[in-house]
């Protein structure tokens, strides 16, 4: 096994981290957004405002793109896997 070859390895575990956690980290990002320009233009400091509805919509992107994620991460380690097999 080369020193290009690991290489490979990470640059692919690493854009599959990527490709996991990019739906979940987008939602949450997109609605923190949204939760505080509505708390800065009514002046509402509540924690919970932004809190609840983050959750909310993370556990629902989860329950949305858990397949793919998870038929994503199954594909790289088979991958990785059958790179075992071969050394």
């Amino acid at each position: 096994m080369t020193i290009v070859s690991v290489l490979d390895i990470l640059r692919e575990a690493f854009m599959t981290m990527i490709t996991i956690a990019a739906p979940t980290l987008v939602i949450a990002l997109v609605i923190g957004l949204v939760i505080s320009i509505l708390q800065a233009t009514t002046q509402l400091q509540e924690q919970t405002l932004s809190f609840v509805p983050k959750i909310l919509a993370v556990v629902v992107s989860l329950i949305i793109f858990g397949n793919f994620m998870l038929n994503t991460l199954i594909a790289f380690t088979q991958k990785i896997f059958e790179m075992i097999a071969e050394l």
